[in-house]
């Protein structure tokens, strides 16, 4: 089956992610397998304010397919990015007090014939070796496997335990005693004379103090 045959014949959820992130990858099909997996656990809905949390523990792509059937994206402040490189997702839910990580467990599951091809791909793209047509291939593969197989296979499922999470912040916008520009008062530096600097110009402020 082709990219286009999948998309084709992709879930009405699945073609809003994809249209939302752009193309259908790997990556997009972690979160859209995630999220649906924690919707069916805790009945969710999408979340219109910070009933619902995600906290993901990478920026890959699966982060947009969690925006986008969760309704935890980063304007909210519902979205926690913990970058640590790992394909783990914990969602919690305000309303239920309840969460769930979620953790990949496992690679992709070729046999044979087919891990063969599988892994001669694999091993020509991060060699970066691979044609265009091969790594269009290596993608087709994993996302066919991905789709296929069930939830627990790929995923260990843990309900961890609930810890509130804290609501976005809001504060007062000030203007920088340098730039002028308005700054959310929490996120200001003070310097020399009690002056409140943003970020920027307190780090070029220091910089010029160094020279």
């Amino acid at each position: 089956m082709t990219v286009g045959e999948i998309k084709r014949k992709m879930p009405e959820d699945l073609s809003r992610c994809v249209a939302f992130h752009g193309h259908i990858c790997p990556g997009l099909i972690y979160g859209y397998r995630v999220a649906r997996e924690a919707r069916k656990l805790m009945n969710l809905r999408r979340s219109v304010d910070e009933e619902v949390v995600a906290v993901c523990e990478n920026d890959s792509c699966a982060v947009d397919a969690l925006q986008v059937l969760l309704g935890t994206v980063a304007g909210k402040g519902n979205l926690m990015i913990k970058d640590y490189g790992k394909n783990a997702f914990t969602v919690l839910s305000r309303k239920k007090r309840m969460a769930y990580r979620f953790s990949r467990k496992t690679g992709y599951n070729y046999k044979g014939k087919a891990r063969s091809e599988f892994e001669k791909l694999d091993a020509a793209a991060a060699a970066g070796t691979a044609s265009d047509a091969e790594r269009k291939k290596l993608k087709r593969l994993k996302i066919d496997d991905l789709l296929s197989r069930p939830f627990h296979e790929i995923f260990t499922t843990r309900k961890v335990r609930y810890v509130e999470p804290r609501y976005a912040p809001l504060a007062l916008s000030l203007p920088c005693a340098v730039c002028g520009e308005m700054t959310m008062a929490t996120k200001m530096l003070k310097r020399g004379g009690g002056r409140q600097l943003c970020m920027p110009c307190a780090e070029k402020s220091r910089k010029a103090k160094l020279k």
